[in-house]
């Protein structure tokens, strides 16, 4: 039985296109202009299974129509539309209840698996109206964040990323994670530990740029006593403190060669030998390691062995950097808005539209980790309600203007309006925006149809 779906979009010419689009995948649609005629088709009709919405409507916004249907029971998947400027207000539209967002321009491929994530989240039963459903409250959504330490995304980059982790994760693989500092790889570590067979086990951290060099086979095979000087009593190492679990070594490119080939044996037979000790033990461990280095130039020059790094190489994950998991930027801000709120006993409700255009603009060198604690900065030294661009002590360079760059053709008419729109129609900022040159963005433009 083919899904109902309400599209709530002022813009005519938009909505016709998108019916039609989605009526050829499959769907029975309907769509209304405004939130009264969204209403009235939703009380004459019993079969709508979801609404999409965009926020800005003639008579009310999208907030009014979600708050309405939850008032009336309507349990039913609610799905933003919204622009890439505007992507905070899809924030603040989730936390009302809504399904998703979604921001323009509209990436079909993206938006059709957002509609099959929210049906599916739905259940069998969605389209009905329900006894009674009360609507989301604002303590339940800040209940919830409380609760919550980590934040995945649902843009492209980001469901590209974890689609690997859900991939990997159930495997004896061992993981190799790449990105750039403050990217969130001991995150996705702990994901994959989370998601395999060995949940509930040990997860041991070791970042290994912070173990000196001559406690460094103690740190990860453990010591004997009287080893050495100072070693007064026996010592577990890493590998065996990580027994049945997950071993997670941090920046693994700075580990001495030494060790490297001690770790190589360990990794080949999952027997250590304590240091001073006449025996080995057996471990039983899954290795996920992680560099924001070059480990295959650290090969080509020596500093590091290849068959170390075939044996650490088994399954690669590369982290985006914040510049390229787009409107989630906004995502994670407000979810480090509402941290720094709750430590820093704050109450400060978002972001206006220019600091929100200066955070889009800005290429976040130093990705989700520069977020944090410049969101948190922010919520500290504001004075308003809302989150301003002097808060954020953010500058615009041309070394911190954010590139966001062309993946694939699935995704690259997205990422051209997204910069064009960015740039406010400059087509010199556009093609910095996305790493191009100008002729080369003309050259999309004609390709794409796109009047310039």
């Amino acid at each position: 039985m083919m899904s109902s779906i309400l599209i709530v979009e002022d813009d005519i010419t938009f909505s016709t296109m998108l019916r039609t689009w989605l009526i050829k995948k499959g769907f029975k649609v309907n769509s209304a202009s405004t939130v009264a005629a969204a209403v009235k088709t939703l009380l004459d009709n019993d079969g709508v299974d979801m609404v999409l919405s965009d926020l800005r409507l003639p008579d009310h916004d999208g907030l009014f129509l979600l708050e309405w249907m939850q008032k009336r029971g309507f349990s039913i998947p609610f799905v933003v539309m919204t622009n890439y400027a505007e992507v905070q207000n899809a924030v603040q539209a989730m936390k009302s209840g809504a399904s998703d967002y979604i921001a323009k321009p509209v990436h079909p491929d993206v938006l059709l698996q957002k509609i099959k994530d929210a049906l599916k989240a739905s259940g069998s039963d969605t389209g009905k109206v329900s006894v009674e459903v009360k609507p989301a409250d604002s303590t339940s959504v800040k209940s919830s964040a409380k609760e919550k330490k980590f934040l995945d995304g649902t843009g492209t980059a980001s469901r590209r990323l974890y689609d690997y982790v859900a991939l990997v994760a159930p495997t004896p693989m061992s993981v190799l994670i790449l990105g750039s500092s403050g990217t969130g790889k001991e995150h996705v570590a702990h994901r994959i530990h989370d998601c395999s067979r060995r949940t509930g086990r040990p997860f041991v951290a070791i970042d290994c740029g912070a173990v000196p060099r001559d406690m460094a086979a103690s740190e990860f095979f453990g010591h004997v006593k009287g080893a050495f000087t100072g070693a007064i009593s026996d010592k577990r190492g890493a590998f065996v403190e990580a027994d049945g679990g997950t071993l997670f070594l941090d920046e693994v490119g700075n580990l001495s060669y030494d060790v490297q080939v001690q770790m190589l044996r360990a990794l080949q037979e999952h027997r250590i030998r304590p240091v001073g000790a006449d025996y080995e033990v057996e471990v039983d461990f899954r290795l996920i390691c992680a560099t924001n280095e070059n480990l295959a130039e650290a090969v080509d020059n020596g500093t590091f062995r290849e068959d170390l790094y075939h044996r650490i190489n088994e399954f690669t994950i590369r982290m985006p950097d914040l510049k390229e998991r787009g409107s989630d930027l906004f995502l994670f801000a407000d979810f480090f808005l509402e941290q720094a709120n709750r430590e820093l006993e704050r109450n400060i409700l978002g972001f206006d539209a220019k600091a929100s255009e200066l955070m889009a603009k800005y290429s976040w060198p130093g990705n989700l980790r520069e977020l944090r604690n410049v969101v948190k900065r922010a919520v500290l030294v504001s004075t308003a309600d809302r989150i301003r661009p002097e808060d954020l002590n953010i500058q615009i360079t041309s070394s911190t203007l954010s590139v966001r760059p062309l993946y694939d053709e699935e995704s690259e008419l997205s990422h051209i309006r997204e910069a064009l729109s960015t740039a406010g129609g400059n087509k010199s900022k556009a093609a910095r925006l996305l790493g191009i040159d100008r002729k080369t963005l003309y050259n999309k433009l004609d390709k794409y149809g796109i009047n310039h």
